[in-house]
């Protein structure tokens, strides 16, 4: 049975699915616990004020998936990313020049630390236990980095490709995402991401490594503000 239809909510199946355990639940609404990232989504869209005040109490700031969510009052649509959804059918061929390695709890204050710099909206304190993650050392500096986020039965997200500013331009963020694909093909599962459709130097490398647009999805970002944007 094609199971692609999934992807067309891929945080509400993820949370279904392989990270069932990290849900959590309101009627038809599934969110991550926040420690981990704090995305959210819904099974049917109407009627979910209830569910977003649930989950606001937990973190100040949370992304929803999919269609535009209707804000109850005492919250603020703070901002609308639109992405593309990428996937990828088939192994990627690459010639490694760099050494990749996979990345355990003794490399985790390096990880954060690149993040910190590069990409930390997204990122939480165990964001990185979600998947597997991959990295390249330079004199023994952490400078890139891709890894695994949501996961499916069928399905993983390639996510968090990084790269230290000093030291993009040297096919570190290739390599890895070449490599992250590969080994989610070898569990047997088919790879896709999301990256801002702004983002065209991104999309033009995904494009190369073979990676097709499936469709476009809106992340919506929420917060707990008030008109002079302040946090509660």
């Amino acid at each position: 049975m094609n199971e692609e239809h999934k992807l067309d909510n891929p945080v509400w199946y993820s949370l279904a699915e392989h990270h069932k355990k990290l849900a959590i639940v309101y009627n038809n609404s599934h969110f991550y616990n926040p420690n981990y990232c704090a995305f959210g989504a819904f099974n049917e869209i109407h009627d979910n004020g209830k569910d977003l005040l649930a989950y606001a109490k937990l973190v100040p700031s949370f992304f929803i998936f999919g269609e535009k969510p209707s804000i109850p009052d005492s919250l603020k649509l703070k901002d609308e990313l639109l992405c593309l959804q990428m996937i990828i059918r088939h192994k990627i061929v690459i010639t490694y020049t760099d050494e990749i390695v996979k990345l355990n709890q003794s490399h985790r204050e390096a990880l954060l630390g690149l993040v910190k710099i590069v990409y930390p909206e997204y990122f939480k304190s165990k964001t990185a236990d979600l998947g597997n993650y991959y990295g390249i050392f330079k004199d023994k500096k952490l400078v890139a980095i891709t890894g695994e986020r949501m996961q499916m039965d069928a399905f993983t997200e390639v996510s968090a490709v990084i790269t230290h500013p000093e030291h993009t331009g040297k096919g570190y963020a290739k390599q890895l995402v070449a490599y992250t694909v590969n080994a989610i093909f070898e569990q047997n599962k088919t790879p896709f991401l999301h990256v801002a459709k702004t983002n065209v130097g991104a999309v033009k490398l995904y494009e190369k490594l073979g990676f097709t647009t499936r469709i476009k999805m809106s992340i919506w970002q929420i917060t707990k503000e008030n008109q002079l944007g302040i946090l509660k």
